[in-house]
Parts: structure tokens; sequence; C-alpha cells
């Protein structure tokens, strides 16, 4: 068990992959999330917390289910090493408490792994932006974060000259706490995208019901569609849910956890008034 410590904002989930592949550990805890490799194991992020103390209680694993959920995740593992980060001695080791991990056996400080200017930019960076980093892909937390702005930030390490491996990727999200405020995207705006979408498709005329329901774990649409004659129609509901789908995604980060399009009539040529 290894502890890594370092003030909020320095720079520890940056560095956390590096840190772990140093010191031969194969699992990372932080901010309530385990952590495998590229995979987030069990847990839930601290930083889709509603509020600063809230994000405090998930990162310490004081509601039970959590708590209970990564403890079981570490039994059937049986991880050889685990990192644990925080922002002192005494949380790292509660952590450890609440967790039944046993004594950290060794420490490590954000001092130790990073220059003073790299952690001044680390600082900037979080307080001027609001941007916090978690140590896996987008893909992973993309279901916790649906519609939030995730940036995906691959790693890479110098093998040669003008070559490179890849050894990872992180994510840089602004958290729902972020003192840059809240944000909300309306059904409506949603219901534009995708009109806008099915209107400009050749095989589609228009919308004819529209329903949608917008939820932590993602989006789910059912609507009604007025298709034209003369196409293959399961072709084109295919190609309308696929990109809807990525247009979701692509503009703003939203999770499509569900898709339902009912054919609900044809006409025999497509108006192009609605397009």
């Amino acid at each position: 068990m290894v502890g890594f410590c370092g003030p909020s904002g320095t720079g520890k989930s940056h560095r956390a992959l590096w840190v772990s592949r140093e010191n031969g550990l194969d699992y990372i805890i932080d901010d309530g999330l385990l952590i495998h490799g590229n995979l987030v194991v069990a847990g839930k992020s601290a930083k889709k917390a509603p509020s600063k103390l809230s994000s405090i209680r998930t990162a310490l694993f004081q509601e039970e289910d959590h708590r209970e959920e990564v403890k079981k995740a570490i039994r059937e593992r049986k991880p050889d090493g685990i990192l644990i980060l925080g922002t002192s001695d005494k949380m790292i080791s509660r952590i450890a408490e609440v967790l039944e991990l046993g004594e950290v056996q060794e420490w490590i400080k954000i001092e130790d792994v990073a220059t003073p200017l790299e952690i001044e930019q680390a600082r900037n960076t979080r307080e001027k932006q609001g941007k916090h980093v978690i140590p896996v892909p987008a893909m992973e937390i993309k279901k916790q974060f649906s519609g939030y702005f995730l940036d995906p930030l691959q790693l890479f390490k110098r093998k040669g000259k003008a070559e490179f491996q890849k050894i990872g990727e992180k994510t840089v999200v602004r958290p729902t706490f972020s003192y840059f405020g809240k944000y909300t995207i309306s059904d409506y705006a949603i219901y534009q995208l995708i009109n806008h979408i099915i209107v400009s498709m050749p095989e589609m005329e228009k919308i004819a019901r529209f329903r949608c329901n917008n939820t932590p774990d993602g989006l789910f649409v059912d609507m009604d569609v007025v298709m034209v004659f003369g196409y293959n129609l399961v072709d084109a509901l295919k190609r309308a849910q696929n990109t809807i789908s990525q247009e979701l995604d692509r503009f703003a980060g939203i999770n499509l956890t569900r898709l339902v399009i009912n054919v609900k009539t044809l006409v025999i040529s497509k108006s192009y008034q609605n397009a």
C-alpha cells in the first residue's frame, strides 16, 4: 500500500498512472474510484458530486453502498499493490482504514515527482479553468459524466528520436461543483438537434412525436418519425441512430443510453419545407 499525497489541484491525478507503474502498483484509488490500468473497476467519481462537501464524502467512501462495492472488488481481485491518492496523510490513512486495506507502507509526495513550476501550473489550471483530471480514458467515465464536457488526454513517452509510445489516457473534466457554476441543456435543445438530423436525411420526412428523459446515467429518447416511401427503412433507421448518438456526443457530451425510433407512417415524396 502506497500513499500519494499532495494538496488539491497540484497534479496528483495527472501523474497517478506514471507513479503507479514506476512503483509496480497495479491499482489506483482516486476520488472514489478503484482503477486498474485504464479501467474503472468499481466506485463512483467524487468529481460528479453536486457539492464540495459531498465530493469529500465520496472521496472518503462515506456512503455504505459505495464503500462496500469497492471493498468487494478489492477482495475479489486481490491487488498486488494499490496507490491511494489524497490531499493529506490523514486522508489517505482514513481511506485505507475504511476500505480495510491495512497500514500504508510507503509515502510519496507530489514534490517528489513534480517540479515547483509544474505544481504551480497545475494549480493555475484548477483555479482559473476549474479543470480536474481523472486517470482513465473518457469512455470509462462517460456514463458518470453524461452531459458534462470531457476532454481526452493521451499520454506518450519518448522511445527514440521522433518516436513515441502511448502509455495511457486520462480525462479532463469540469466537475458539477466547479466554481464556474452549472449549466443545463434543455429537452427542446436536444429535440432541435435531433430534428435537424432527421429532416436532413432524404429518407426522413419529420418527427411526429418526441419524448426524452435526461438522467444521470444518460439520455433516453423515444420518438415517432414519418419516413419517405422507396428507401430501405432498416438501413435508414440504423443510420439515424448512429448519427444521432455521435452528434449528441460531439455537440454536448451526452451519453445516449437508449434511442427508440418508431416509424409512424410513410409519405410518397419528401417535402423539403422541413429541411
